[in-house]
């Protein structure tokens, strides 16, 4: 198998797509209410301008993805991986958001589970960017089981830098962690 930052994914509950320009509008809807974007680093992401900057930058990465409820067919968000580094074996995910009705529902759980079983087929460590203020996403990243390993400053598509706290999961790390849930 090739690897592919930007593959159909699917378990029972979502689909993850890959994103196209015609999916300006579904996910604008997600990403209109301010309440998405109180604790991420560009708090004004809600307002369609911002928005549409955000939304380039998804398209120009090849990576992006709509993250789809199976049982309704909405579109819940959005996601991205990032940055593979062949060399280091490394790969980024990032720039996830989703609408508030599903916050609390282990849909991000669901969601990162089946990323990182796809990516650690083909890389050995997977970091997370997520913003200094955002400690909803830092909570969620960290019942993964990621650890944070350093700060920094990234400049998002367009935008001015924000200091942002990565966040790391080795594959062993994974395997060793998925393992003893199945013992």
């Amino acid at each position: 198998m090739e690897f592919n930052i930007q593959p159909f994914l699917e378990n029972d509950t979502v689909m993850l797509h890959p994103l196209l320009e015609g999916d300006f509008e579904a996910l604008y809807q997600v990403a209109a209410d301010p309440k998405i974007w109180e604790q991420h680093p560009n708090k004004d992401r809600w307002k369609k301008d911002v928005f549409q900057n955000f939304f380039k930058g998804a398209i120009q990465s090849n990576g992006a993805f709509k993250i789809i409820d199976k049982a309704t067919g909405e579109v819940a968000g959005s996601t991205r991986i990032y940055d593979y580094n062949e060399q280091e074996k490394s790969v980024l995910i990032g720039y996830t958001f989703y609408a508030t009705r599903y916050w609390g529902k282990g849909i991000n759980s669901l969601v990162k589970k089946m990323m990182l079983d796809y990516l650690f087929q083909f890389v050995s460590k997977v970091y997370f960017h997520i913003g200094a203020s955002n400690i909803r996403s830092q909570t969620a990243i960290g019942r993964l089981g990621a650890q944070k390993v350093a700060e920094q400053e990234v400049a998002y598509f367009g935008e001015l830098p924000k200091l942002n706290f990565v966040y790391a999961i080795t594959s062993e790390e994974w395997n060793n962690r998925n393992n003893s849930r199945h013992k």
